[in-house]
């Protein structure tokens, strides 16, 4: 451990935006500007590298030559990508461990997006020496998930996709539905209020955290939402994907 790395540059590919920051491993914080550049149309495979090659570009040279994390939304194993939400279907099957690794030309991590907020929070946030099952929800362009159990990840739970009425949850109750939708707050919060009973139906958790683009205003939706187990958000927030993506560097 006396070798490891200090800094890392994680990388977060969103549905909507790509961000990047440099991390100091040892607290868990950026050192950086966090830089941000809309996702592709289409988010095919060329250009989200090329994208991704940008955003490092962009955090300067105190970047250069720092290892990166990268996570992603899609189920990834072995550093294929198995599926693909929100991004093109040229991923399914891919090494995009190795393609991101040609082009950024360094060494990197990769990891399923919410499996990287996990982390972050798993590290260095709220289920940091959280004894028990903990259950992530990012909530953005989709509905991600981490489940946490006794300080280790367990990796690809994908809860963002179970149904609700012939379709993924994650179609009615994300951020970006609550925006397609035009609906309220209120509103918003009871479909969250369904999907937070479907989990602690099936799971039983002994932490709640929610993290994602929306995190940041808790006071918005969370009070309106009753769960047995202790509901909270992340301590990281909205920069939790890229802590948790620079984090995968330590191992």
């Amino acid at each position: 451990m006396t070798n490891a790395p200090q800094r890392a540059i994680g990388i977060d590919i969103g549905g909507t935006g790509m961000k990047a920051g440099i991390v100091d491993l040892r607290e868990g914080t950026l050192v950086s500007e966090r830089v941000r550049i809309p996702t592709p149309d289409g988010a095919t495979p060329p250009d989200v590298l090329a994208t991704a090659k940008q955003l490092v570009e962009r955090l300067g040279p105190e970047g250069e030559d720092l290892p990166v994390g990268v996570c992603f939304p899609a189920v990834v194993k072995d550093g294929i990508t198995l599926s693909a939400a929100n991004v093109s279907e040229e991923w399914i099957g891919l090494n995009a461990d190795e393609r991101f690794g040609e082009a950024l030309g360094r060494d990197i991590r990769f990891v399923n997006d919410a499996d990287a907020a996990g982390l972050a929070e798993l590290k260095f946030g709220a289920a940091r020496d959280q004894a028990g099952f903990t259950i992530m929800t990012t909530l953005g362009t989709g509905i991600g998930s981490a489940f946490l159990f006794d300080g280790k990840l367990v990796p690809n739970s994908e809860l963002g996709h179970l149904e609700h009425e012939g379709e993924s949850i994650e179609r009615w109750a994300s951020a970006s539905a609550r925006e397609r939708d035009d609906i309220s707050w209120k509103k918003w919060a009871g479909r969250l209020q369904h999907f937070y009973e479907h989990i602690e139906a099936v799971f039983s958790p002994d932490l709640i955290i929610v993290g994602g683009g929306v995190s940041k205003n808790p006071e918005k939706f969370l009070p309106m939402i009753e769960t047995r187990a202790p509901i909270v958000t992340a301590v990281h927030r909205n920069n939790a994907g890229i802590i948790g993506a620079a984090s995968l560097i330590l191992g």
